[in-house]
């Protein structure tokens, strides 16, 4: 008899009505977060501590009925705490996640796209049917620019202090003067933090989303560097001429529809003695292992139907690899049969992803 026509438990009933409508909450919670970004409450919360209504609406001059409501939402999901006498305020570590975009751990841009990422829920059903998917372009230019806000305080903040002394011999070669190509590169902000401080050195960004180039184009004005481009993937892919020292790939094979191809490409691409950082989501062979090991599974899982496996998908014989699909033996696989012949994990302490080098 299938599960669904035996009698209802009761107990059971209640404890999966409160799990069902606690995601419903979540999602309530996480649009009120990526209004809270948008008006710049928390940067307000931030700099002037605890406050009421009244104070919040004087201090940024939206109406006083909203904040109060906005406030009392935040404080009963303890993304804010509640001081009494009508008080909220953001605590130092929320500070850090929702309103120092400098911070690591920022993580408020992972909500600024919350709406054009929910908005294509609407096209998915056509994708269910013809097992096509949807390009990054379909979350429009705000998916750009919350994907370049979720990444960007790792890049700004550690990438070359701190993962870039740990790859031998990578630091003394970008000094020297080396040509560098980020694949993937959405928005260009890893790529542009290294341009300036490795300014002998040469950078070429290769990214497919014209919506992403768009973005990286107004970054490189505003970052004033003459010693990095951006390459249209599609019109002008990167050259199969082994002439790239240094090689990065952040957070995009999974999203690929062909990322055998493209690591075939870099493979072309690359020196003799050449260096490939590769990073990519924390992923495990199986779902089992995926469910037991990651707590944020099911976010990642909801995440890969909206964008990640979407995207893999989006060309007719897409890989579909999907936010946790490409865990390490399988890019060990990969990239061996792409013909590099080293490879080892780097950890750097990273609550989300895996590190791997990668070397002919």
């Amino acid at each position: 008899m299938p599960d669904a026509a035996r009698s209802l438990d009761p107990d059971k009933l209640k404890d999966f009505s409160k799990q069902v409508f606690g995601a419903l909450q979540g999602a309530m919670t996480s649009a009120m977060i990526c209004l809270g970004d948008r008006l710049g409450l928390y940067r307000t919360l931030a700099n002037e501590g605890a406050m009421t209504s009244d104070a919040l609406a004087a201090s940024t001059g939206l109406s006083e009925r909203w904040l109060r409501e906005w406030l009392n939402q935040q404080g009963a999901a303890g993304v804010l705490e509640y001081r009494g006498d009508g008080r909220f305020a953001l605590t130092p570590e929320g500070a850090a996640v929702l309103a120092d975009e400098n911070h690591p751990a920022f993580g408020c841009g992972m909500f600024a796209s919350l709406p054009d990422t929910i908005a294509v829920v609407e096209q998915l059903p056509d994708a269910f049917q013809t097992g096509v998917g949807l390009d990054y372009d379909a979350l429009g230019p705000g998916g750009a620019a919350g994907i370049e806000r979720g990444f960007a305080p790792w890049f700004r903040a550690l990438l070359v202090p701190m993962a870039l002394p740990r790859l031998d011999g990578v630091v003394p070669a970008l000094e020297a003067g080396a040509l560098v190509a980020d694949v993937g590169c959405g928005a260009g902000v890893a790529l542009l933090e290294m341009a300036k401080a490795f300014p002998a050195s040469r950078f070429h960004g290769f990214e497919i989303s014209h919506h992403a180039l768009a973005r990286a184009e107004v970054n490189r004005r505003v970052a004033d560097v003459d010693n990095a481009v951006f390459h249209d993937a599609k019109k002008d892919p990167l050259p199969g001429d082994a002439s790239f020292d240094f090689i990065t790939t952040f957070d995009c094979l999974h999203d690929m529809t062909d990322p055998a191809a493209a690591i075939e490409a870099i493979r072309a691409a690359i020196t003799d003695d050449g260096t490939w950082l590769v990073a990519d989501i924390k992923a495990r062979e199986t779902y089992e292992e995926n469910t037991e090991k990651n707590p944020m599974a099911a976010l990642m899982y909801g995440t890969s139907v909206l964008t990640c496996m979407s995207s893999a998908l989006s060309e007719p014989g897409g890989a579909g690899l999907g936010t946790l699909g490409l865990h390490e033996e399988l890019l060990r696989q990969m990239v061996a049969e792409a013909g590099f012949t080293r490879f080892e994990t780097l950890d750097l302490d990273h609550p989300i992803n895996a590190f791997y080098v990668v070397r002919p």
